[in-house]
């Protein structure tokens, strides 16, 4: 057996704690920052007066962080043990994790938009950009296709693929650079890419919402986590930086800051706060419903726009929500767009999702 092979290959939301957990809840934000703006749109009742109501961005912005921090703290892992990254197994994996919901969820919106709600009468076929949604979307450029407005389905794309965009970048350079070099390269890459992104006038940057500083920098806290493995905060500090996270989401206290200094504070903030969820598993956080629940939170981000799309045609063509109290039906309608998306996604992880999950783990399994 050589040494690529004497590497752990498990994924390492399996090794480190909290951290499924923490992908639920950044889930279950997103919804419920969509779920007012799509009553509104729709004329139902709807509730956003909470700071919680108005975090899926930042929501999405966590999971870039966390997404850097666990592919580029296994990335480096594998390039310090072997001097070598297996470019064929990362893209695999990324393939047979990723692309298979990203596509049915891509084919399935293009359907719903194109030809489903057209057949309906609730929208005109013309006014969908069919060509942009089959170029972009099967590119992997959703993030250039939500530009055009295809609807909701669709538009919640962009942040997979300003991953896979990322990833396909940097795992390529993991393999060309020195081992000692990589948090050099990550350091002065975050640093110039931020300035780049918010002090410069290339506008298609942040039109495109290419925020890759995210990744990097959660990067560089993933390998400082590697070299100095038994480095720990005061717990006065690391309770501070947890607590400022919770004000993050539940209150407006960063609201109102310019970007450049909001997405300054976010890139750092994020990272140290996975960093230190990851250290110690908190017992309830880390809880197996929590758990199995983080291990369905891809399904949940990817149906959710979907089960909203169906509970809004009940209540528009079969159930008069006029007829519901305007308390009663905000309850019954985001209550009925969560479970239904959560039962969506366990039953799309079991009885599809797990499909090729089950082809990475032979493919792993063949390697070793």
């Amino acid at each position: 057996m050589n040494n690529l092979n004497k590497i752990d290959l498990k994924q390492p939301l399996s090794q480190l704690p909290n951290l499924n957990s923490l992908r639920f809840f950044l889930a279950l934000f997103v919804i419920l920052y969509h779920l007012p703006q799509f009553c509104e749109n729709r004329g139902f009742p709807f509730f956003k007066d909470w700071s919680i109501f108005h975090k899926g961005t930042e929501a999405v912005y966590v999971f870039f962080s966390l997404s850097g921090f666990l592919i580029i703290r296994q990335l480096y892992d594998e390039k310090r043990k072997t001097n070598h990254v297996n470019l064929k197994r990362f893209y695999l994996n990324r393939i047979l994790r990723i692309f298979p919901l990203y596509y049915l969820v891509l084919i399935f919106g293009i359907l719903y938009y194109a030809v489903i709600l057209p057949q309906l009468g609730m929208l005109d076929a013309h006014d969908f950009p069919i060509k942009e949604s089959l170029l972009f979307g099967f590119t992997f450029l959703a993030n250039v296709l939500e530009t055009f407005k295809p609807g909701g389905i669709l538009e919640i794309l962009w942040s997979i693929s300003i991953e896979e965009q990322f990833y396909i970048l940097i795992a390529p350079v993991f393999l060309l650079i020195k081992n000692k070099r990589i948090l050099t390269f990550l350091i002065t890459f975050s640093i110039v890419y931020f300035f780049f992104y918010n002090y410069t006038g290339l506008e298609w940057l942040r039109k495109f919402k290419m925020l890759y500083y995210y990744f990097s920098v959660s990067g560089i806290i993933a390998i400082l986590s590697l070299k100095f493995p038994d480095f720990k905060l005061p717990k006065i500090l690391g309770f501070s930086i947890l607590t400022l996270f919770i004000l993050y989401f539940f209150t407006p206290l960063f609201e109102g800051l310019s970007d450049a200094l909001y997405h300054l504070i976010s890139m750092i903030l994020f990272p140290m706060v996975i960093w230190i969820l990851s250290q110690k598993s908190i017992p309830v956080f880390d809880s197996k419903i929590l758990n199995h629940l983080g291990k369905i939170s891809y399904g949940i981000y990817m149906y959710h726009a979907i089960a909203m799309q169906i509970v809004g045609f009940i209540f528009l063509k079969i159930i008069d929500f006029r007829m519901i109290n305007d308390s009663i039906f905000i309850l019954i309608f985001y209550g009925t767009v969560i479970l239904f998306t959560i039962i969506m996604s366990h039953f799309s992880y079991h009885y599809f999702e797990k499909y090729f999950l089950k082809m990475k783990k032979s493919y792993l399994k063949s390697q070793s």
